[in-house]
């Protein structure tokens, strides 16, 4: 084979480092932006976070008093109720408005800047902050209240709970360290997943003399964390969380001097005999099994049953740390004007919205800055990190303002939710919202994951109001999301005494001209949590 070389010209696209940060920074969520930034601060000396704008707004000083521009966008969407019965898809609705400050229709041009850097750096409008709009993170609002996040970081944990209830008791210096250690071994949930001989074991892992002796107090230790509250805490499994509850009914009725021949007693002891076998038959609600092993009939298991299920499986439950759990809104729709003909206004959260601008007196000075020889090379990492700052106020600009187009054109399409409910949700699908903005579906789809937004039925993700749709008597399609909310309100409104089926939800459907099958209605109540027929009638 002969070796030669040759000229060959190929097309192929490219991401710049300006579109990839864009990119990432869209999918990121609320929570992973703000550390991005935090990173980016620390990282970046060309960036900051703007807290004269904070000082300013709390003192009542308008922003045109301050030294820079708010390049942040501002954005306004109302939605009237259409006059005809519904809006066509590629209509947009006269009265929604949409204003802008800065110009975003060409987010990655930079007016003659690149990113390398090429030999100068001018200070220009764009280089201010942004977010200026936002109020101060963690202060209260106009009334005065707490935000959420604030709210649960004052949330009790179940470990100082406990503590708190063991500084009275008299215990011995060894029981009190070894209670103290089995409350920090509890898990979120209030269980002891290590047994006692492997804490001992970790403890002294080569004397056996002195495993046995931490050991008994363990066993001392967790008596004691038994019979703290809330009770069920410090169970090793499910079974022995609901005996102690049930033990402990038993101990209050005693007290009060009821005598053992009670019928709610005879339902405590009774309860206790089937936490002893096997869980899987009380998953089940086999009552028949039960009533064999336990030696009852058949109508005692069931009232024992309804007494084990108002028990509490998970004792720390209410002592969960909230925080990591908080949703905060990246968009708010508010609700405005008459009853009749209700008004739907998108704007950004203001806590979402990083406050940040660039260094004004490090630009400066690299701007009046002449380089030569040697200082050349370090002159140019410190233009592209300029630029590299400046990119990423825009790209995070870039985001919010898709994220609100996105919101906008929701709002649009799901109108009559905002007005009824998700009994009144329409099928949507990526592509609709991508054509609609003149966007990929992979991007409509960045930016509704892990996004949410504040309606005045609650906060949902973007991606709730998406959803396929089941045919119906009419030649259009019902939503999946409203077919849902319909079966909810079906097993809701059943007879206690005779449950719906899954068939008879199908045709309660159908006679209401919504084709779906059994197996469909079976899929979308399990997704609903929603308990069979049998187990329902058993409840």
């Amino acid at each position: 084979m002969k070796q030669g070389l040759a000229l060959r010209g190929s097309q192929h696209l490219a991401l710049t480092p300006q579109l990839q940060q864009s990119i990432r920074l869209l999918q990121l969520s609320t929570l992973e932006l703000q550390q991005e930034v935090e990173q980016m601060l620390d990282d970046n000396p060309f960036l900051e976070r703007d807290t004269e704008a904070a000082e300013r707004e709390a003192y009542g000083v308008e922003h045109a008093d301050a030294p820079y521009a708010d390049i942040g966008p501002t954005y306004e969407s109302s939605f009237l109720e259409p006059s005809a019965s519904e809006p066509s898809a590629s209509e947009p609705l006269e009265s929604a408005t949409y204003t802008q400050d800065a110009d975003t229709s060409a987010p990655f041009e930079d007016s003659g800047q690149s990113w390398e850097g090429d030999g100068s750096v001018e200070f220009s409008p764009d280089d201010s902050e942004w977010g200026g709009d936002a109020l101060p993170r963690g202060a209260a609002d106009e009334d005065g209240r707490a935000d959420a996040v604030q709210l649960a970081r004052q949330q009790v944990s179940l470990q100082d709970h406990l503590h708190a209830q063991i500084g009275g008791l008299k215990l011995s210096e060894g029981d009190r360290a070894a209670l103290k250690f089995l409350i920090e071994s509890l898990n979120d949930e209030g269980y002891l997943e290590d047994t006692l001989e492997s804490l001992a074991q970790s403890l002294a892992p080569a004397d056996l003399a002195e495993q046995e002796e931490v050991l008994a107090h363990f066993q001392v230790a967790l008596q004691m964390l038994q019979s703290l509250e809330p009770t069920g805490v410090g169970a090793r499994h499910l079974g022995e969380c609901l005996a102690l509850q049930l033990q402990s009914q038993l101990r209050g009725h005693s007290q009060q001097g009821y005598q053992p021949d009670v019928p709610l007693v005879s339902v405590c002891r009774l309860a206790l005999r089937i936490c002893q076998h096997p869980l899987d038959l009380l998953a089940r609600r086999d009552a028949r099994r039960l009533a064999q092993l336990c030696g009852a009939t058949e109508a005692e298991v069931r009232e024992a049953l309804v007494l084990i299920s108002h028990l509490e499986p998970k004792p720390g439950r209410r002592f969960v740390d909230v925080e990591r759990q908080v949703v905060v809104p990246d968009v708010l729709v508010v609700r405005s004007g008459p009853a009749q003909r209700p008004q739907f206004k998108v704007q950004l959260n203001p806590d979402v919205m990083p406050r940040l601008r660039v260094h004004d007196v490090y630009a400066n000075a690299l701007k009046g800055y002449k380089a030569s020889g040697s200082d050349a090379s370090n002159f140019a990492a410190l233009q592209q990190r300029l630029q590299e700052a400046r990119w990423f106020i825009r790209n995070i600009q870039q985001r919010f303002d898709t994220i609100v187009r996105v919101s906008n054109a929701i709002v649009e399409r799901q109108y009559n939710f905002f007005v009824h409910g998700e009994l009144a949700m329409r099928p949507l699908v990526l592509r609709e919202i991508a054509d609609e903005i003149g966007m990929h579906e992979s991007t409509i789809s960045r930016v509704t994951t892990a996004k949410y937004m504040a309606t005045p039925f609650g906060t949902f993700e973007l991606k709730y109001f998406f959803g396929s749709g089941l045919g119906n008597d009419s030649g259009s399609q019902t939503s999946s999301t409203a077919v849902r909310a319909l079966i909810r309100q079906l097993v809701e409104a059943e007879p206690v005494k005779k449950p719906l089926s899954d068939q008879s939800i199908s045709e309660l459907l159908k006679s209401q001209g919504i084709d779906c099958a059994r197996r469909t209605v079976a899929k979308y109540r399990e997704a609903l949590r929603i308990a069979p027929a049998h187990l329902r009638k058993t409840l």
